[in-house]
């Protein structure tokens, strides 16, 4: 199983001294214009590496990621009212419509039963 990574921003000085920050993570993104590395560190190494880094002197600052402190899980959605009414109002016409087909089909058959 893979080891929890978190994400860090590397703000650097020129985009070709961003191969050096390899042995510290796994880098995600490197942009030449903005000048900074989007890239993921082992969770555990996270505090030494930062350290090293901010020693590094191509580096400027380093930020971390907060993406893992936001909650995924929502306990207390409330759901939405409209589409709730459009789904019971679309499966009353669905049923409708399945409704008056039967009744066609056995018109139908009834209509072929006494021609015969």
């Amino acid at each position: 199983m893979r080891d929890k990574r978190l994400g860090v921003a590397v703000w650097i000085k020129h985009a070709r001294m961003a191969k050096n920050l390899r042995k510290f993570g796994s880098i995600h993104y490197i942009s030449k214009r903005l000048n900074y590395v989007s890239m993921y560190v082992d969770a555990a190494e996270i505090d030494e590496a930062i350290r090293v880094m901010e020693r590094l002197p191509f580096v400027t600052r380093i930020e971390r990621s907060h993406r893992h402190e936001i909650p995924v899980e929502y306990n207390n959605a409330k759901p939405d009212k409209a589409k709730e009414y459009d789904y019971k109002q679309e499966k009353n016409q669905l049923i409708a419509l399945a409704d008056s087909l039967m009744e066609s089909a056995r018109a139908s058959n009834a209509e072929v039963g006494s021609v015969r």
